[in-house]
């Protein structure tokens, strides 16, 4: 057991450090913090799916800009797509659970609004439809996706591709660069 748990901690350094080498990772790291200000300052909204372990983590960095992350401050309007069980149940049973995001989407997303989706393969359905429908509604789509990036490469305006195929090193790092852009984000926006 002891070797397990030293390998997987191995992993998620080695992981971690993959990503602390590539420039082109931390330059697009930089570019989305500037967008989602942009957003913010025009008096936009940033909107997080994923499925899963994913849903867990786009809900974390949701409250993280929501609520305050390093210290007191306005609120940021950010939301989770899925915090509302009866309008997904209702959605998934009436129409398809791969319309989730997209028809919610329709109903709230605006121009100039932000959708962050989170899948570490990039091809969860329901998140590529609802990059879609953010497109179609001149939203800007960011996409925190595994090594491939999967179907997300060609649906997303910024995507962030953690170098590794195993979820849970890849969640992992998509909280970690959260945290970044969260911190980030708010020091910009409210400097002390």
């Amino acid at each position: 057991m002891d070797k397990i748990i030293k390998a997987v901690i191995a992993e998620s350094i080695n992981t971690k450090n993959k990503i602390l080498s590539d420039q082109g990772i931390i330059n697009e790291i930089q570019s989305i913090v500037g967008i989602i200000v942009d957003c913010y300052r025009k008096g936009g909204k940033v909107l997080f799916c994923g499925n899963g372990g994913s849903a867990a983590d786009a809900q974390h960095l949701a409250a993280e800009l929501s609520g305050r992350f390093y210290y007191d401050r306005s609120p940021l309007y950010a939301e989770a797509l899925h915090v509302n069980t009866s309008y997904l149940t209702a959605v998934a049973n009436d129409y398809s659970y791969d319309d989730i995001y997209a028809r919610l989407i329709k109903g709230i997303g605006a121009k100039g609004d932000i959708l962050v989706g989170l899948s570490t393969s990039g091809n969860s359905t329901n998140v590529c439809k609802a990059f879609e429908a953010a497109s179609a509604r001149e939203m800007l789509t960011i996409g925190l996706t595994g090594i491939g990036g999967g179907k997300m490469n060609s649906l997303s305006d910024h995507i962030i591709k953690v170098p590794s195929n195993d979820t849970p090193r890849i969640q992992e790092c998509h909280i970690m660069i959260g945290h970044i852009i969260c911190q980030l984000v708010e020091s910009e926006l409210f400097p002390v």
